[in-house]
């Protein structure tokens, strides 16, 4: 009896310690990432021309192209600093292989990184399902919505345009980095790549999102059943 309330009482354990592979597969998603934001750079101006109909501020559509590797990230390796680290190495690779922005994509992705990063600690790191995703791609939305009209060009709107481009990056940010990011991780974990990661030790992704919970009823399903 004792012995059967101290197994369910004590809560399953979570390690926040990086491993060597999940370092590895961050700097990976992160440098991946960093070509595919330097591939989107190149597409950013005939993209945002396309959309000037709507008027300026509708070109933060086209800011989840580089919100994405930190949500990713996040919900891989599921880690405090994951979706920090993984942006900034995809911003620095994009700078290294060379574009009009220059140093200013360290500062952006290190910005963005950190709006991925504050969703999963609002989280606090227990919550990986299709809503963090959303919530991580949103908050990065709204910090590369603040950077962009605050030091760029895009200073220099009115108050309706800036506003439209909060509006957009947020919902860029939650389509292409939330919902993307965690339908490749599905994508992952379904081909036994993520096998080495609790994104991908489960067959999907608990929609409840806590994990935590998730392995303690797994812990106590047997004396559930017995009784």
């Amino acid at each position: 009896m004792h012995a059967t309330l101290a197994t369910t009482a004590r809560p399953a354990p979570r390690i926040y310690r990086w491993r060597v592979v999940d370092i590895i597969i961050a700097a990976v998603v992160g440098v991946a990432s960093g070509v595919i934001f330097w591939a989107w750079g190149l597409a950013w101006t005939p993209l945002s021309a396309a959309l000037t109909f709507l008027g300026p501020g509708a070109s933060g559509l086209l800011s989840g192209g580089w919100l994405f590797a930190g949500v990713l990230g996040g919900l891989i390796v599921r880690k405090p600093g994951a979706a920090l680290f993984t942006e900034i190495v995809a911003g620095v690779v994009e700078m290294l292989i060379g574009n009009e922005w220059g140093f200013t994509n360290f500062i952006w992705a290190a910005i963005e990184g950190l709006g991925a990063e504050i969703a999963f600690a609002i989280l606090l790191y227990r919550v990986w399902n299709l809503g963090a995703a959303l919530l991580s791609g949103a908050i990065a939305g709204l910090s590369t919505g603040v950077m962009d009209t605050t030091f760029t060009s895009l200073a220099a709107l009115d108050v309706g345009q800036k506003s439209l481009y909060f509006v957009t990056s947020i919902i860029s940010g939650v389509v292409i980095a939330g919902i993307l990011s965690w339908l490749a991780v599905r994508g992952l974990a379904a081909t036994g790549a993520l096998n080495r990661f609790a994104a991908g030790r489960r067959a999907r992704i608990v929609d409840d999102g806590d994990e935590a919970d998730s392995v303690a009823s797994v812990a106590s399903g047997g004396h559930g059943s017995a009784a």
